[in-house]
């Protein structure tokens, strides 16, 4: 039976070549088709999970609160020394120095990707700023947060930290960043749908090893991961609470 793989649409440009690799890697593992399937909005990705599509769901910590408490989906895995964080960036030549520089009525840009935003809200508090004073545009990808920010189109933005990292130093030379968070136990997942739970120990079993594999690695390298660490439930459930923590 052919499994679906989806990917958080929050990775890098650059590595979706990587995603495809990996996906052939995890066919000759499991000895069966998987299908990868990747978005560029994260609306319409989570509608097709919301309907049942994937099998397979490497997932931002919002949406794998949704997969857990709402689909029964169990978490695998989760990569080796990356979180998720938050990054505040303005325009290299703009004003603004701090994110107590910003003023009412700014204006923000960000995707739709509730945590990245939720997090960047509570870090714009020390200029007691909120979705009451300013003005949230919200566009498909980084990519588009950043051409906002260049073009001044808005005065700052929010980014996933691994995004903004992962912009090409011609763009992130025309930005600054503000501020950035340390939460640390905020992280991507690689979760299963509950008809797959039988086989999460062999999941974790090749996933785990797969650094220590010289193709495993280079499969890593092509995704920009250092490895694979199990992810327990109780980790699972105290990021999810923490994620809805958050966003209440």
């Amino acid at each position: 039976m052919k499994l679906n793989l989806t990917v958080s649409p929050d990775f890098s440009p650059d590595h979706i070549s990587g995603w495809f690799i990996f996906n052939t890697w995890l066919q000759r593992q499991l000895d069966r088709p998987v299908h990868l399937e990747l978005y560029d909005s994260f609306e319409a990705q989570r509608i097709d999970i919301q309907e049942g599509k994937y099998d397979l769901v490497y997932a931002n910590p919002f949406d794998a609160s949704m997969l857990v408490r709402e689909l029964g989906f169990k978490a695998v895995v989760r990569p080796i020394s990356k979180s998720d964080e938050t990054v505040i960036a303005t325009h290299v030549d703009a004003q603004y120095n701090c994110v107590e520089d910003l003023q009412p009525n700014s204006r923000l840009v960000a995707t739709s990707d509730p945590d990245v935003n939720r997090i960047g809200m509570i870090m714009l508090e020390p200029a007691d700023l909120d979705g009451s004073n300013t003005e949230l545009s919200t566009v498909d990808t980084y990519v588009i947060v950043a051409k906002r920010l260049i073009n001044n189109q808005a005065d700052a933005g929010f980014f996933l930290k691994d995004a903004y990292d992962d912009l090409s130093e011609l763009i992130r030379k025309q930005m600054k960043v503000l501020v950035a968070s340390e939460i640390s136990d905020v992280h991507h997942a690689l979760l299963v749908s509950p008809e797959l739970e039988a086989l999460i120990p062999q999941f974790q079993e090749f996933l785990v090893s797969m650094q220590n594999d010289p193709k495993g690695q280079g499969v890593l390298l092509s995704m920009d991961l250092d490895g694979w660490e199990i992810m327990t439930e109780e980790q699972t459930e105290f990021m999810i609470d923490l994620i809805d923590t958050l966003i209440d």
